[in-house]
């Protein structure tokens, strides 16, 4: 049972590489961002966007550092869309599946900070302990997976490709979330804080399609690479985008009256 299993994942991914890192960081970032996931769940939230007010620090507890959401989130993303670039500059030309995948994760930071100086409208702030860990996070994960891909090279590619296919989930899920963050950013003028009900696109259908979009993104960067750190990787950031989608649905439930209650939290008529 065991064998056959590996043998069928084998087909659709490289083996793993005997690197106690890579297996380590492989667990870690499943295990870590999957119980993000659950903490979402529980009402436990990481502090930003909607739900920064709700976990401010209260009286009692040391004072902790913020800085505003464009600063804090600028510098989440910095550092990884650099370890993109200088990845170019230190790892010589190899196969196309490789350039394919710094590419697409070069192109998914630059379009989040762009978001981030061009298109989001921020009312709230951070704290920096958050921003830190979120940098961090980035920047371990995209390093990760470029090295992970980096030991592929020299192995046979799997019995099934999936680099095309996923050049093409990547740009569908990278135009989807652009587009719904589009229309996220129209709901306020440049002084408005008031947060909205969102519509157009699929705002009628999910409170989170930007989420949804998101994962597909994941999963073609996923295909791109097939290395089982980057498939790790995707299903955590999964469950922790459900978690949080939920979480967002609730909130907005609780906070409008008019709320339509057909509208769910990420997959259309499902969840």
């Amino acid at each position: 049972m065991g064998g056959t299993l590996a043998s069928t994942l084998l087909r659709f991914i490289f083996p793993p590489p005997s690197s106690l890192f890579i297996t380590a960081m492989s667990v870690f970032s499943f295990t870590s961002t999957a119980y993000l996931g659950f903490s979402e769940l529980r009402g436990k939230h990481l502090p930003y966007s909607k739900f920064w007010n709700g976990s401010s620090t209260k009286s009692g507890r040391r004072k902790q550092t913020e800085v505003c959401s464009r600063k804090g989130m600028l510098f989440g993303y910095t550092p990884a869309f650099l370890a993109c670039l200088t990845s170019f500059v230190l790892l010589a030309p190899q196969d196309t599946r490789f350039l394919l995948l710094r590419s697409a994760l070069t192109l998914h930071f630059f379009k989040r900070i762009f978001e981030v100086l061009f298109v989001h409208k921020y009312s709230g702030g951070m704290i920096l302990d958050s921003v830190i860990q979120i940098s961090l996070s980035y920047f371990m994960t995209t390093a990760t997976m470029i090295y992970s891909q980096h030991l592929t090279q020299g192995i046979s590619d799997p019995p099934v490709d999936l680099k095309y296919p996923g050049v093409l989930l990547f740009l569908i899920g990278i135009g989807g979330n652009f587009y719904h963050h589009y229309l996220l950013s129209k709901l306020r003028g440049k002084s408005d804080r008031e947060y909205r009900v969102p519509k157009g696109g699929l705002f009628g259908l999910v409170i989170c399609p930007h989420y949804l979009f998101e994962i597909i993104s994941f999963l073609g960067i996923s295909c791109i690479s097939q290395t089982l750190y980057a498939f790790s990787f995707t299903l955590g950031s999964a469950l922790f985008l459900m978690g949080r989608s939920y979480a967002t649905r609730r909130w907005y439930s609780s906070k409008f009256e008019d709320f339509p209650q057909h509208v769910k939290a990420l997959i259309p008529y499902i969840f």
